[in-house]
């Protein structure tokens, strides 16, 4: 799997592990976490060098590839969309090529929400118009549109898995979310509550409950287990797919911070910026097709349990990764 050194990657690597698969991890850690890959093998290196892809494919007799590695600040991809495309739409291209080049036939992608843009009606479907409104998006959805392609050329077939908003830890606290900056509301939220910097909200004036903008938080080990259903949909000689993966429920930021008051037991400081560019005021998913189609279904993606196994991770990694390197 590329990127299973990140925050998804390495909980799917976990769940792939437990559900019998070898897993080999690439990464080049440039967001990634060496300490995070604990089940299979690790090769350092970039998506984007092809020949490197090809060597690891073929040391290690791969039968599937699992795509995580991707650049995903929202706010990044708007102010420098170059570093977006050559990344996500290259380093994508360079994983095809060499799983053409080694006959490979198998991909799980990792996509996202991010490709509807503005949504027409919510919750969102997988048939609703892709019209991104920033570069993250429109990189993933170059990807996806490509993929038909690889198929009708080479016989590579796929899934892609359009996330709503990943969210939680490992139940088990082995593995969470690092990422540097942090990007991501729930852990800064965290952080805010234990002492750090305040916390933004961007944007309190949106056409909602509450104004603040709604999402829908799936519990990373809930993406992980439809990735591993995603695998065995492939490997049974399932069709090139695409699916939601959310909850049909949303939260709005003001709700999302108050459940992390009562988890922590502490306010969430907090200051009201303006809009980010390219954020939708709602997204929320219809997840039915991926319900009956991979038998997948959220069981940790309640708010609650989101939060706890964040708090619980962040509690015992204050430093994150950092802190077991030290060890």
């Amino acid at each position: 799997m590329t990127g299973g050194a990140g925050y998804v990657g390495s909980h799917a690597a976990k769940a792939l592990h437990r559900a019998g698969h070898e897993v080999v991890v690439f990464d080049n850690l440039v967001a990634g976490h060496r300490e995070a890959v604990r089940y299979g093998d690790f090769v350092e290196g970039d998506v984007t060098d092809v020949a490197a892809v090809t060597r690891a494919i073929r040391r290690y007799d791969v039968s599937a590839v699992l795509h995580f590695a991707a650049f995903l600040d929202v706010g990044a991809s708007v102010r420098d969309p170059v570093a977006y495309y050559r990344n996500n739409v290259g380093g994508a291209l360079g994983v095809l090529e060499a799983m053409a080049a080694t006959s490979v036939s198998r991909l799980v992608f990792s996509s996202t929400c991010a490709t509807y843009g503005e949504p027409e009606s919510t919750p969102i479907v997988e048939t609703d118009r892709q019209n991104p409104i920033n570069s993250y998006g429109e990189t993933k959805l170059a990807v996806e549109r490509a993929l038909p392609h690889f198929d009708r050329a080479y016989g590579i077939r796929s899934v892609a898995l359009r996330y709503f908003n990943a969210a939680g830890a490992d139940p088990d606290s082995e593995i969470g979310e690092d990422h540097a900056p942090e990007i991501h509301l729930i852990p800064r939220a965290i952080e805010a509550a234990r002492g750090g910097p305040g916390l933004e909200v961007y944007g309190a004036d949106y056409p909602t409950r509450d104004g603040t903008c709604v999402r829908d938080y799936v519990h990373v080990s809930d993406l992980a287990d439809a990735h591993v259903r995603a695998l065995g949909r492939l490997a049974s000689g399932g069709r090139s797919a695409m699916y939601n993966l959310g909850t049909g429920q949303g939260c709005t930021v003001f709700e999302v911070l108050a459940a992390v008051e009562r988890v922590v037991g502490r306010g969430v400081p907090r200051t009201v910026a303006p809009r980010r560019p390219g954020d939708p005021a709602v997204l929320v998913a219809s997840a039915e097709k991926a319900q009956a189609e991979l038998g997948w279904a959220p069981r940790l993606s309640d708010l609650e349990s989101i939060v706890r196994t964040a708090w619980a991770w962040h509690n015992t990694h204050p430093a994150g990764y950092r802190a077991t390197a030290d060890l």
